[in-house]
């Protein structure tokens, strides 16, 4: 196993250039125009990935699933009612937004809830995603990473044993690339909650894997929470994608739009660029070196014959002469010539003693 895995041609490995999801999930409230529009607005903010959400209310939970949500913001008292909402979408749409992903440019992908599901996905997009809620279900993982896929998994409400069985459940199953995406189920979820420290506890206990970042924290104008996950490590991101944040609905009031994805990726650029190399290019500052750092200098006429101490020295710009890193070298010499005050002393300048 390795922390790197490929998604359609993408290699995802650095953290300084992230694999962005944008999760639109649900978002299109069963409508194709609308669906089709927040593709193209994610690849228009430069999302790597528009995925969405595969599931059949009556496949994913019962009629009395307790909502777990901030009902202020989505009153829908019960998770079948909220999925039965939105559960529309099939295999023949979920072809033709693939179809359209292609033609835009961006890679498609939804989430399965369930097994039927997998089965038609396999064959339109590049990873598995598995949702949180999902990290034990057994039967769901096993099929995902059966499929030869990258199989990506976030963490949400779970525990490092839980995730451990999880991991190793899709190994056994034939997962070879694998992530693992911290996550908080909260909707929304505050900033003293995000626990993004999460980030650096998953990436030394499973070393092997790639480690990202799942977020519902809402969007302040850089999508702070993302920029911190990805200079916590993350390398895949993933945030919930809509095209009016202040519609009604439990994914849209968290979400990002195609603005605030722009100025994240913009963002994101400015710090590949400020931080991308742990190595110094020393060539980029030839000319601090020379003309910034300092020689020896007499500090007053000299005399041959004279033994030099450190009062007759100064160290002085430019860095044309000796450097005083030298000094102890040169206190003690005899000078073999006259030297002017404020002239760059010269190694011939000096008998070795």
């Amino acid at each position: 196993m390795k922390n790197e895995m490929k998604i359609g041609d993408a290699l995802v490995s650095n953290p300084l250039k992230p694999y962005v999801i944008a999760e639109i999930g649900v978002n299109h409230e069963g409508d194709m125009a609308l669906a089709k529009r927040l593709i193209r607005e994610a690849a228009e903010g430069g999302a790597h990935a528009a995925k969405f959400q595969s599931y059949k209310a009556g496949k994913i939970a019962s009629k009395n699933s307790p909502a777990y949500w901030d009902q202020s913001k989505e009153p829908t008292d019960s998770q079948y009612k909220l999925f039965q909402k939105y559960d529309g979408f099939g295999e023949a749409e979920y072809r033709e937004l693939a179809a359209y992903c292609q033609e835009v440019g961006i890679e498609f992908m939804s989430t399965p809830f369930d097994l039927e599901a997998v089965d038609f996905l396999k064959h339109l997009m590049p990873a598995f995603k598995i949702a949180s809620a999902d990290i034990t279900n057994v039967p769901l993982i096993r099929k995902c990473a059966a499929a030869g896929k990258p199989l990506i998994m976030s963490t949400g409400a779970a525990t490092l044993a839980e995730i451990e069985f999880a991991l190793q459940t899709a190994r056994n199953a034939g997962a070879k690339e694998i992530a693992l995406l911290h996550c908080v189920l909260n909707y929304p979820t505050p900033e003293e909650n995000a626990q993004l420290g999460m980030i650096k506890v998953l990436a030394r206990t499973f070393p092997d894997v790639v480690i990202g970042y799942s977020d519902h924290v809402c969007p302040d104008e850089t999508i702070s929470a993302l920029e911190s996950a990805m200079l916590l490590g993350a390398v895949v991101l993933e945030k919930h994608f809509t095209h009016d944040k202040s519609l009604p609905g439990n994914d849209h009031y968290h979400a990002m739009n195609a603005q605030d994805l722009k100025r994240f990726m913009t963002k994101a650029e400015t710090y590949h660029r400020l931080i991308a190399s742990e190595g110094k290019a020393l060539e980029k500052e030839a000319a601090a070196r020379q003309h910034a750092r300092r020689s020896i200098v007499a500090a007053r006429d000299l005399k041959r014959g004279e033994i030099l101490t450190e009062e007759m020295l100064i160290a002085k710009r430019p860095g044309h002469g000796i450097s005083p890193i030298h000094w102890d070298d040169i206190v003690g010499q005899r000078l073999t010539q006259d030297v002017e005050e404020d002239a760059l002393l010269c190694w011939q300048d000096f008998a070795a003693e």
